[in-house]
């Protein structure tokens, strides 16, 4: 309980110190964090990331703290750039999936770390030298971890976003995820994963502006063998996560858009 305490108030300094240290808006900057001079009219000026080393924990590891954007990708064969390797049971749920005849996004439930995390939304990164948070402005969701090398509770039940456990190798923060529910998809354009899932993703800050990120699917229920994508995440200083709110009372239910797929009456 007492470590808990320590690091919800570390997420708070964290917290208000980036937001008091965010220029602002309109303002001009140094070597990047904001855009220099005017901006041609009706026109918003290009963002340009800051300049600089990659920045260190009091432990002298690499500082991930920021919002950050990264790449929207609804389909995470386009990153990957190629047919991803199904299984025939992976195949037939991918082929099968039809948003309009149910998605379990368009009930307002949690949408899953690797969907969440091929979004287009913002995400802030809190850390501090043994937690690590995602605060993704999706949904107002948050996810909290340990980075210090610990082993996985094998008496935690399935969740949403899964079990997560941090660890370094080098300067690159490495945080494996598994016990997964099963019940969300990875990306909007349906592809599965099953609760066998095994995520493990590595964040390196390459300098202050940028960190790079890469992630490995490992479910030998859908995919014939792992596969890894990468992204580069850019940090803005001129952004700040907001509210987010989905409700039950989702316009697309009344209106026909959306149904509720079909394991919600399923008791």
């Amino acid at each position: 309980m007492k470590n808990r305490i320590v690091f919800a108030a570390a997420v708070l300094l964290i917290s208000a110190a980036f937001l008091i240290a965010q220029p602002p808006a309109g303002a001009g900057a140094g070597k990047g964090g904001a855009p220099k001079g005017g901006a041609a009219k009706g026109k918003a000026p290009a963002y340009t990331p800051p300049e600089g080393p990659a920045p260190k924990l009091a432990n002298g590891k690499p500082s991930m703290n920021g919002v950050w954007q990264r790449p929207f990708n609804q389909n995470v064969e386009q990153p990957y750039g190629k047919p991803l390797p199904y299984t025939p049971l992976g195949k037939k749920s991918f082929d099968e999936y039809d948003a309009e005849k149910g998605d379990y996004t368009g009930s307002c439930l949690p949408f899953g770390h690797n969907r969440s995390i091929n979004g287009p939304d913002p995400v802030q990164f809190i850390q501090t030298e043994d937690q690590f948070a995602f605060l993704y402005e999706q949904n107002t969701w948050f996810k909290v971890l340990p980075t210090d090398g610990r082993a996985h509770n094998t008496r935690k039940v399935p969740t949403w976003y899964g079990d997560s456990v941090g660890r370094y190798e080098g300067d690159t923060l490495v945080i494996v995820t598994k016990n997964f529910n099963g019940l969300t998809k990875l990306d909007t354009n349906g592809h599965p994963h099953s609760d066998k899932m095994v995520l493990t993703e590595k964040f390196t800050r390459r300098d202050l502006g940028h960190i790079d990120y890469e992630i490995t699917v490992d479910d030998p229920v859908m995919y014939t063998e792992p596969w890894t994508i990468k992204k580069v995440f850019t940090l803005r200083t001129d952004w700040q996560i907001q509210e987010y709110s989905c409700e039950e009372n989702n316009k697309g239910f009344f209106e026909g858009r959306v149904k509720a797929p079909e394991y919600m009456g399923k008791q």
